[in-house]
This record gives C-alpha cells, sequence and structure tokens, in this order.
C-alpha cells in the first residue's frame, strides 16, 4: 500500500492541475496554487514534481500517448468519409480535454523546448493522417485532388483544427468554460474542417457527406 500512495497522489496531482489550466489558463496557475487546491504541502508537491514544466510535461505525455493510439487509418481497408467524420470528432474531443496545450500553445511552446520539439512532430503526424485518408477517399474514386492538392488540404485540415478553440475563445472568451456553449463550439469545429474537404468529393461519397453535414448542423444552435 505504501508503494501505491505516492502514485495516487501524483494522479490526483495531474489531474487538479489539468483541471486548473484548462480552466483558468497555464501561465495563472503556479504550483502554491494547485498545492493549496490539494490541500497539501508544496513540499509534498514537490516530492512529486520538480517544478510546474515537471506537471506540464507530465500531462503532455499523457496527451501524446492518447493522441498516438488515435492518429491511425484502418489497416484492414481504406478510409471513407464515415472514418474522417468519426476520426475529426474524436479528436475534437481529446484537444478539449487537454485544451490548454491549445489555447496557451505559443506560450508554452516560447518556454518550453520539449513540447516545441513534440508538438512539431504531433502536427507531422496529424498532417501524413490526413494525406492518407484524402489518399486513400481518392483511390476509392471519392475524391478527386491532385497530390499537390491533398497536400495543401492536409495541411489546412490541421491548421484549422489546431487553431480553432483559441478561434472561439476570442469570439467568446466569457463562456469559453461554459461545457454547453463549447460544446457547439467544437461542433462547428468538426464541420468547419470538414467542409474543407467537400469540394473534393464526388459521386456517392458526395451525397454522404451532404447528409452528414446537414444533419450534423441541424445539432446547432443558430448563431
Amino acid at each position: 500500500m505504501q508503494q501505491k500512495a505516492p502514485r495516487r497522489t501524483r494522479e490526483r496531482i495531474l489531474e487538479l492541475s489539468l483541471r486548473l489550466f484548462n480552466e483558468f489558463g497555464e501561465p495563472n496557475i503556479t504550483t502554491t496554487v494547485i498545492a493549496e487546491e490539494m490541500n497539501i504541502s508544496p513540499g509534498n508537491l514537490y516530492y512529486h514534481f520538480r517544478n510546474k514544466d515537471d506537471i506540464v510535461n507530465s500531462l503532455f505525455a499523457q496527451f501524446e500517448a492518447e493522441i498516438g493510439r488515435m492518429l491511425a487509418v484502418p489497416a484492414d481497408r481504406r478510409p471513407n468519409i464515415e472514418d474522417v467524420w468519426l476520426y475529426l470528432h474524436l479528436m475534437f474531443e481529446l484537444v478539449w480535454r487537454y485544451r490548454f496545450f491549445y489555447r496557451d500553445l505559443s506560450d508554452l511552446l516560447s518556454r518550453n523546448r520539449k513540447l516545441e520539439l513534440h508538438f512539431k512532430q504531433i502536427l507531422a503526424h496529424k498532417i501524413k493522417v490526413a494525406q492518407q485518408l484524402c489518399q486513400g477517399l481518392r483511390a476509392d474514386e471519392a475524391l478527386e485532388a491532385t497530390d499537390l492538392e491533398i497536400d495543401a488540404l492536409a495541411t489546412n485540415l490541421v491548421v484549422v483544427a489546431t487553431y480553432w478553440l483559441s478561434y472561439e475563445y476570442v469570439r467568446n472568451p466569457r463562456k469559453y468554460s461554459e461545457q454547453e456553449a463549447m460544446a457547439e463550439a467544437l461542433a462547428r469545429g468538426c464541420y468547419q474542417v470538414l467542409s474543407q474537404i467537400g469540394p473534393y468529393l464526388r459521386g456517392e461519397t458526395r451525397l454522404r457527406f451532404n447528409k452528414l453535414a446537414e444533419d450534423y448542423l441541424k445539432k446547432l444552435k443558430a448563431p
């Protein structure tokens, strides 16, 4: 039991830190605040984490592991438009769970070399997956685009997805932490990203995409 206790405390610190970073922004939260919210001494916190960057890096390791498992195309078949839609929806849910990374991205990367290097790898991996999804659709004659167009499209998809929460925060900062408002913001983000693929789709896949988009938009409240 004594060996398990430190791990439980460590997990509680990470869980609380993630909530505080998400709600108030990572730059506004100190280790002192985290210790006070945990009702533990700063020394007890430093037993588990050397400093705040250590906490941030540990949270990023969790995020990186989750996104690594998610960033994969079907191995036994070529992806279809439903796969793209589901993949994007799940990606936005993951981004929301670790939203402070995206909201405070520029500040974090300017201070943390490890995050800078690893986030570059994640972006490159996202673009590669987006390219593979588009190439799979093209192979089934469901998408019409050149290699150059697919490269540009994949980059654009990742750019919009990466900075969508920042856009929503600027658009309505007072509601950024409201669950209902942000659920709609994430749904808008999914639609906004995927709408970039629409003009390249052909045949039955375009019809299925139109139906998915129509059903999705019905779930959103009018702006």
